[in-house]
């Protein structure tokens, strides 16, 4: 009789935390400069910058930290197959990312219109450097978000690909507050 091995791991959710792993060391490079730069600067942010809006991203965050909470129950719902709980805190985690990286943009047009762009200052360089690499795993997340969404609406999602993509969104929802408190304060 052969034993048949259990995976503890499915390959997709294991490839998604390798490559996490690889993104958090493109993070802790980026944020070990800024606090590099940041610590040599005899005025960090410096005076002639525009202030960051931090209630206004505060509030952001935690629509952010909601996206992660329905995605969850998405995951709880998707497990006990649950079909309607499921679509509805898919498509509520996807809309609140969705309102993220939107409002994440129009913070981002109103700096460049205060005179904050990537070349006013090394402040500005180190803000769209840290808050942009966000910014474009935020679109890619929300991308796999939309797909896994679609697919289990076609009764098509795997319970390995929906692992990935709630691996790889809990990653954009984590080192979030970590670029919030760092950048904005």
């Amino acid at each position: 009789m052969i034993k048949q091995q259990t995976t503890i791991l499915p390959s997709a959710a294991l490839g998604m935390i390798i490559f996490i792993f690889t993104e958090v060391m493109l993070f802790a490079a980026f944020i070990s400069a800024y606090l590099i730069v940041s610590a040599g600067a005899l005025d960090w942010p410096p005076i002639n910058q525009p202030r960051l809006p931090a209630m206004a991203t505060g509030f952001n965050t935690v629509v952010l930290f909601f996206s992660g909470i329905f995605l969850f129950l998405a995951s709880r719902s998707f497990s006990r197959g649950v079909a309607d709980e499921t679509k509805k805190f898919l498509f509520l985690s996807l809309t609140a990312g969705l309102f993220f990286v939107l409002f994440q943009g129009a913070e981002w047009v109103r700096l460049i219109g205060y005179g904050l762009t990537m070349t006013s200052s090394v402040y500005g360089s180190f803000f769209y450097l840290l808050i942009g690499a966000h910014g474009l795993h935020a679109v890619a997340a929300i991308l796999l978000l939309w797909v896994m969404y679609f697919r289990f609406r076609k009764d098509r999602l795997t319970r390995e690909s929906f692992l990935a993509a709630q691996f790889f969104w809990y990653f954009v929802v984590g080192v979030w507050p970590i670029l919030y408190g760092l950048v904005y304060f």
